[in-house]
Protein backbone atom coordinates (compact mmCIF):
# COMPACT_ATOMS: atom_id res chain seq x y z
CA UNK A 1 0.00 0.00 0.00
CA UNK A 2 2.77 2.42 0.88
CA UNK A 3 4.51 2.19 -2.42
CA UNK A 4 1.23 4.03 -4.44
CA UNK A 5 1.05 7.37 -4.03
CA UNK A 6 -0.47 9.41 -1.56
CA UNK A 7 -3.88 11.14 -3.51
CA UNK A 8 -3.91 13.46 -0.58
CA UNK A 9 -0.55 14.96 -0.61
CA UNK A 10 0.00 18.62 -1.06
CA UNK A 11 2.43 17.77 -3.67
CA UNK A 12 -0.56 16.84 -5.98
CA UNK A 13 -2.44 19.34 -5.12
CA UNK A 14 -4.62 18.42 -2.35
CA UNK A 15 -6.23 20.37 0.54
CA UNK A 16 -8.43 20.64 3.64
CA UNK A 17 -11.31 22.60 2.58
CA UNK A 18 -13.72 22.45 5.55
CA UNK A 19 -12.63 21.27 9.69
CA UNK A 20 -15.10 21.44 12.37
CA UNK A 21 -12.31 22.87 14.75
CA UNK A 22 -9.29 23.66 14.29
CA UNK A 23 -8.05 25.21 18.29
CA UNK A 24 -5.01 24.23 18.61
CA UNK A 25 -3.61 23.12 15.21
CA UNK A 26 -4.86 23.77 11.61
CA UNK A 27 -6.06 20.85 9.72
CA UNK A 28 -3.81 22.24 6.16
CA UNK A 29 -0.99 20.61 8.08
CA UNK A 30 -2.92 17.07 7.94
CA UNK A 31 -1.62 17.02 4.09
CA UNK A 32 1.97 18.37 4.28
CA UNK A 33 4.31 16.25 2.52
CA UNK A 34 7.11 16.38 4.84
CA UNK A 35 7.18 13.70 8.29
CA UNK A 36 5.58 15.22 11.34
CA UNK A 37 8.16 17.03 14.07
CA UNK A 38 7.63 17.93 17.03
CA UNK A 39 9.89 20.36 19.82
CA UNK A 40 8.93 19.68 23.69
CA UNK A 41 8.08 22.89 25.63
CA UNK A 42 7.44 25.35 22.39
CA UNK A 43 4.10 26.74 23.94
CA UNK A 44 2.06 29.73 21.93
CA UNK A 45 -0.93 31.02 22.99
CA UNK A 46 -2.94 28.19 22.95
CA UNK A 47 -0.68 25.75 24.22
CA UNK A 48 1.82 23.10 23.05
CA UNK A 49 2.77 23.65 19.19
CA UNK A 50 2.11 20.42 17.60
CA UNK A 51 2.26 19.61 13.68
CA UNK A 52 -1.23 18.31 12.54
CA UNK A 53 -4.64 19.07 13.49
CA UNK A 54 -5.87 19.31 16.95
CA UNK A 55 -9.19 20.06 18.15
CA UNK A 56 -10.38 21.55 21.65
CA UNK A 57 -11.68 19.35 24.07
CA UNK A 58 -15.00 18.31 23.50
CA UNK A 59 -18.40 18.92 25.66
CA UNK A 60 -21.16 17.21 24.09
CA UNK A 61 -24.16 18.95 24.16
CA UNK A 62 -26.64 16.78 22.26
CA UNK A 63 -27.17 14.21 20.01
CA UNK A 64 -24.74 14.10 16.71
CA UNK A 65 -22.20 16.10 18.97
CA UNK A 66 -19.80 13.27 19.24
CA UNK A 67 -16.70 13.90 16.96
CA UNK A 68 -15.17 16.28 14.82
CA UNK A 69 -14.41 16.20 11.39
CA UNK A 70 -12.78 17.77 8.56
CA UNK A 71 -12.90 17.22 4.32
CA UNK A 72 -9.91 16.95 2.03
CA UNK A 73 -10.30 17.31 -1.26
CA UNK A 74 -7.98 14.53 -2.71
CA UNK A 75 -5.08 16.32 -5.43
CA UNK A 76 -5.94 13.70 -8.04
CA UNK A 77 -9.21 11.64 -8.40
CA UNK A 78 -8.42 8.44 -7.76
CA UNK A 79 -9.32 4.92 -6.34
CA UNK A 80 -8.46 4.43 -2.60
CA UNK A 81 -6.78 1.30 -1.13
CA UNK A 82 -4.98 2.41 2.27
CA UNK A 83 -5.08 4.74 4.82
CA UNK A 84 -2.59 6.67 6.81
CA UNK A 85 -3.86 8.54 10.15
CA UNK A 86 -0.74 9.16 12.06
CA UNK A 87 -1.09 10.38 15.51
CA UNK A 88 2.74 11.27 15.71
CA UNK A 89 3.30 12.82 19.32
CA UNK A 90 0.01 12.88 20.06
CA UNK A 91 -0.21 10.66 23.19
CA UNK A 92 -2.15 12.49 25.87
CA UNK A 93 -4.29 13.93 23.11
CA UNK A 94 -5.24 11.41 20.27
CA UNK A 95 -8.71 10.55 19.55
CA UNK A 96 -9.69 6.91 20.33
CA UNK A 97 -11.15 6.18 17.16
CA UNK A 98 -11.59 7.70 13.97
CA UNK A 99 -13.62 6.61 10.63
CA UNK A 100 -13.32 7.76 7.07
CA UNK A 101 -15.76 8.24 4.07
CA UNK A 102 -15.74 9.35 0.47
CA UNK A 103 -17.25 11.21 -2.04
CA UNK A 104 -16.62 12.57 -6.04
CA UNK A 105 -18.07 15.46 -7.08
CA UNK A 106 -17.46 16.86 -10.26
CA UNK A 107 -15.71 20.42 -10.52
CA UNK A 108 -14.80 22.85 -7.67
CA UNK A 109 -17.55 21.96 -4.64
CA UNK A 110 -17.64 24.57 -1.80
CA UNK A 111 -17.00 23.40 1.42
CA UNK A 112 -21.35 23.81 1.89
CA UNK A 113 -21.57 21.64 -1.08
CA UNK A 114 -19.56 19.08 0.37
CA UNK A 115 -20.75 19.40 3.99
CA UNK A 116 -24.33 18.17 2.17
CA UNK A 117 -22.94 15.69 -0.67
CA UNK A 118 -23.26 11.65 -0.14
CA UNK A 119 -20.91 10.28 1.73
CA UNK A 120 -19.85 6.58 1.27
CA UNK A 121 -17.93 4.74 4.51
CA UNK A 122 -14.41 3.34 3.33
CA UNK A 123 -13.25 3.27 6.93
CA UNK A 124 -15.69 1.90 9.37
CA UNK A 125 -15.33 3.59 13.11
CA UNK A 126 -11.79 2.01 14.19
CA UNK A 127 -9.65 2.54 17.29
CA UNK A 128 -6.35 4.16 17.05
CA UNK A 129 -3.41 4.41 19.23
CA UNK A 130 -1.16 7.40 20.33
CA UNK A 131 2.18 8.41 18.56
CA UNK A 132 1.71 5.72 15.72
CA UNK A 133 0.76 5.30 12.16
CA UNK A 134 -2.01 3.85 12.16
CA UNK A 135 -2.38 2.17 9.08
CA UNK A 136 -5.71 0.61 7.37
CA UNK A 137 -6.78 -1.86 3.72
CA UNK A 138 -9.45 -0.64 2.35
CA UNK A 139 -10.75 -3.21 0.54
CA UNK A 140 -11.54 -3.96 -3.10
CA UNK A 141 -13.53 -1.00 -4.40
CA UNK A 142 -12.91 0.46 -7.61
CA UNK A 143 -15.08 3.21 -7.12
CA UNK A 144 -13.08 6.70 -8.33
CA UNK A 145 -13.59 9.12 -5.26
CA UNK A 146 -12.57 13.05 -5.31
CA UNK A 147 -12.65 13.90 -1.48
CA UNK A 148 -12.08 12.05 1.96
CA UNK A 149 -14.30 12.91 5.07
CA UNK A 150 -12.06 12.21 8.27
CA UNK A 151 -14.16 11.89 11.23
CA UNK A 152 -12.14 11.67 14.73
CA UNK A 153 -13.96 10.27 18.51
CA UNK A 154 -14.65 12.76 19.99
CA UNK A 155 -11.38 14.51 19.34
CA UNK A 156 -7.96 15.08 19.97
CA UNK A 157 -5.21 15.19 17.02
CA UNK A 158 -4.48 13.75 14.50
CA UNK A 159 -0.52 14.87 12.64
CA UNK A 160 -1.21 13.39 9.10
CA UNK A 161 -3.53 11.78 6.84
CA UNK A 162 -2.10 9.48 3.75
CA UNK A 163 -4.76 8.61 1.06
CA UNK A 164 -3.18 6.12 -0.77
CA UNK A 165 -4.15 4.81 -3.98
CA UNK A 166 -4.60 4.99 -7.65
CA UNK A 167 -4.67 8.36 -9.79
CA UNK A 168 -7.26 7.94 -12.12
CA UNK A 169 -7.28 11.34 -14.83
CA UNK A 170 -10.59 12.39 -16.03
CA UNK A 171 -10.45 12.59 -19.92
CA UNK A 172 -12.48 15.87 -20.20
CA UNK A 173 -9.33 17.50 -18.42
CA UNK A 174 -6.66 15.94 -20.31
CA UNK A 175 -5.12 17.89 -22.97
CA UNK A 176 -4.17 15.96 -26.65
CA UNK A 177 -0.45 15.09 -25.47
CA UNK A 178 0.05 14.88 -21.72
CA UNK A 179 2.44 13.51 -19.62
CA UNK A 180 1.05 9.24 -19.33
CA UNK A 181 3.54 7.99 -16.72
CA UNK A 182 2.72 11.15 -14.10
CA UNK A 183 1.65 9.81 -11.10
CA UNK A 184 -1.32 12.17 -10.89
CA UNK A 185 -2.30 10.86 -14.29
CA UNK A 186 -1.86 7.09 -12.97
CA UNK A 187 1.84 6.10 -13.58
CA UNK A 188 3.37 4.19 -11.42
CA UNK A 189 6.38 2.12 -10.59
CA UNK A 190 5.88 -1.34 -10.69
CA UNK A 191 9.75 -2.73 -10.02
CA UNK A 192 13.01 -1.37 -9.12
CA UNK A 193 16.44 -3.05 -9.19
CA UNK A 194 17.74 -0.57 -6.75
CA UNK A 195 16.31 2.06 -4.15
CA UNK A 196 19.33 2.61 -1.81
CA UNK A 197 19.22 6.12 -1.29
CA UNK A 198 15.94 7.50 -3.34
CA UNK A 199 13.01 5.83 -4.30
CA UNK A 200 12.21 5.75 -7.82
CA UNK A 201 8.32 6.78 -6.99
CA UNK A 202 9.61 10.15 -7.20
CA UNK A 203 10.66 10.73 -10.43
CA UNK A 204 6.72 10.39 -10.93
CA UNK A 205 5.83 13.30 -8.71
CA UNK A 206 3.88 16.46 -10.24
CA UNK A 207 6.43 19.51 -10.25
CA UNK A 208 10.57 19.61 -10.53
CA UNK A 209 12.59 18.07 -7.64
CA UNK A 210 13.85 20.75 -5.01
CA UNK A 211 17.42 18.67 -4.11
CA UNK A 212 18.41 15.17 -4.43
CA UNK A 213 16.18 13.82 -2.02
CA UNK A 214 12.92 14.58 -3.78
CA UNK A 215 14.33 12.10 -6.63
CA UNK A 216 15.44 8.38 -7.45
CA UNK A 217 19.20 7.66 -6.69
CA UNK A 218 20.69 3.91 -6.08
CA UNK A 219 23.65 2.69 -4.51
CA UNK A 220 27.03 2.08 -6.02
CA UNK A 221 27.53 -0.65 -8.48
CA UNK A 222 30.71 -3.05 -8.21
CA UNK A 223 29.46 -5.04 -10.65
CA UNK A 224 29.10 -5.55 -14.24
CA UNK A 225 25.39 -4.61 -14.74
CA UNK A 226 23.35 -1.77 -14.19
CA UNK A 227 20.24 -0.36 -12.71
CA UNK A 228 16.57 -0.07 -13.99
CA UNK A 229 13.39 1.18 -13.51
CA UNK A 230 9.92 -0.42 -15.29
CA UNK A 231 6.93 2.34 -14.76
CA UNK A 232 3.53 0.88 -16.11
CA UNK A 233 2.08 4.23 -17.84
CA UNK A 234 -1.29 5.78 -16.08
CA UNK A 235 -2.51 5.52 -19.83
CA UNK A 236 -1.77 3.39 -22.52
CA UNK A 237 -0.06 5.48 -25.26
CA UNK A 238 1.93 6.49 -28.41
CA UNK A 239 5.20 8.67 -26.67
CA UNK A 240 5.91 11.63 -28.70
CA UNK A 241 8.63 13.01 -26.15
CA UNK A 242 10.71 12.08 -23.32
CA UNK A 243 12.38 14.00 -20.76
CA UNK A 244 15.24 12.36 -18.41
CA UNK A 245 16.12 15.00 -15.75
CA UNK A 246 19.16 15.12 -13.53
CA UNK A 247 18.75 18.06 -12.12
CA UNK A 248 20.64 18.16 -8.94
CA UNK A 249 23.01 14.99 -9.14
CA UNK A 250 26.22 16.34 -10.38
CA UNK A 251 28.82 13.83 -9.41
CA UNK A 252 26.33 11.11 -8.99
CA UNK A 253 24.17 11.26 -12.01
CA UNK A 254 24.35 8.31 -14.92
CA UNK A 255 26.95 8.33 -17.22
CA UNK A 256 24.55 6.91 -19.94
CA UNK A 257 20.50 5.88 -20.26
CA UNK A 258 18.22 4.17 -22.46
CA UNK A 259 14.37 3.88 -22.51
CA UNK A 260 12.41 0.71 -23.71
CA UNK A 261 8.82 0.38 -24.31
CA UNK A 262 6.43 -2.83 -23.29
CA UNK A 263 3.84 -3.05 -26.06
CA UNK A 264 0.88 -4.79 -24.54
CA UNK A 265 2.31 -5.26 -20.35
CA UNK A 266 4.70 -8.01 -22.25
CA UNK A 267 7.49 -8.10 -19.49
CA UNK A 268 9.07 -11.16 -20.12
CA UNK A 269 9.19 -10.60 -23.89
CA UNK A 270 12.31 -8.62 -24.28
CA UNK A 271 12.35 -9.25 -27.74
CA UNK A 272 9.08 -7.23 -28.58
CA UNK A 273 10.19 -3.82 -26.61
CA UNK A 274 10.10 -1.06 -28.61
CA UNK A 275 13.60 1.30 -28.40
CA UNK A 276 12.39 4.89 -27.38
CA UNK A 277 15.88 5.92 -26.58
CA UNK A 278 19.24 4.60 -27.76
CA UNK A 279 22.00 4.18 -25.16
CA UNK A 280 22.33 7.98 -24.61
CA UNK A 281 24.98 9.62 -22.78
CA UNK A 282 24.08 11.51 -19.66
CA UNK A 283 25.31 15.03 -18.39
CA UNK A 284 24.92 15.84 -14.84
CA UNK A 285 22.30 18.53 -13.20
CA UNK A 286 20.73 18.70 -16.58
CA UNK A 287 17.21 18.38 -17.89
CA UNK A 288 17.18 16.14 -20.62
CA UNK A 289 14.73 16.13 -23.79
CA UNK A 290 14.25 13.75 -26.41
CA UNK A 291 11.67 13.29 -29.83
CA UNK A 292 10.32 10.17 -29.77
CA UNK A 293 9.63 9.38 -33.46
CA UNK A 294 7.07 6.66 -35.20
CA UNK A 295 6.57 4.99 -31.43
CA UNK A 296 3.90 2.37 -31.32
CA UNK A 297 1.14 2.47 -27.94
CA UNK A 298 3.04 1.05 -24.82
CA UNK A 299 1.69 -0.38 -21.35
CA UNK A 300 4.95 0.12 -19.86
CA UNK A 301 8.64 1.97 -20.00
CA UNK A 302 11.99 1.00 -18.45
CA UNK A 303 14.93 3.66 -17.70
CA UNK A 304 17.89 1.48 -17.67
CA UNK A 305 20.63 3.72 -16.47
CA UNK A 306 24.42 2.72 -16.63
CA UNK A 307 25.79 1.89 -14.28
CA UNK A 308 23.87 3.44 -11.75
CA UNK A 309 23.10 6.91 -10.07
CA UNK A 310 20.15 9.66 -9.67
CA UNK A 311 17.08 10.73 -11.87
CA UNK A 312 15.23 13.47 -10.58
CA UNK A 313 12.01 12.97 -12.83
CA UNK A 314 11.30 10.53 -15.41
CA UNK A 315 8.43 12.13 -18.28
CA UNK A 316 6.91 10.72 -21.11
CA UNK A 317 4.51 13.12 -22.73
CA UNK A 318 2.31 10.98 -25.27
CA UNK A 319 -1.48 11.12 -26.92
CA UNK A 320 -4.34 8.24 -25.70
CA UNK A 321 -6.89 6.60 -28.41
CA UNK A 322 -10.32 7.81 -28.25
CA UNK A 323 -10.96 4.30 -26.80
CA UNK A 324 -9.11 4.72 -23.97
CA UNK A 325 -10.41 8.26 -23.54
CA UNK A 326 -14.03 6.63 -23.58
CA UNK A 327 -13.14 3.97 -21.20
CA UNK A 328 -11.52 6.46 -18.63
CA UNK A 329 -14.70 8.68 -19.16
CA UNK A 330 -16.82 5.54 -18.28
CA UNK A 331 -15.02 5.19 -14.59
CA UNK A 332 -15.94 8.95 -13.66
CA UNK A 333 -19.43 8.40 -14.34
Amino acid sequence: MNDLPDLAARAFGGGVVHASDEFFAFAADLINDHAPAFTPQSFGARGQVYDGWETRRRRPRGIGDDHDLAIVRLGAPGVIRGLVIDTAFFTGNYPPAASVEATRMAGHPSPAELIDADWTPILTRSALKGDTRNVFETGGDDRVWTHVRLRIYPDGGVARLRVHGEAVPDPVLLPEVFDLAAAENGGTVTACSNMFYGSAPKMLLPGLARSMGEGWETSRRRDDGNDWVLVRLGVPGRIQLAEIDTSHFKGNAPGEFRLRGIPDGRLDSPADWVELLPLTRAQPDTRHRFPVSDAPKVTHVRLDVYPDGGVARLRLWGSMSEKQRRRLAERHC
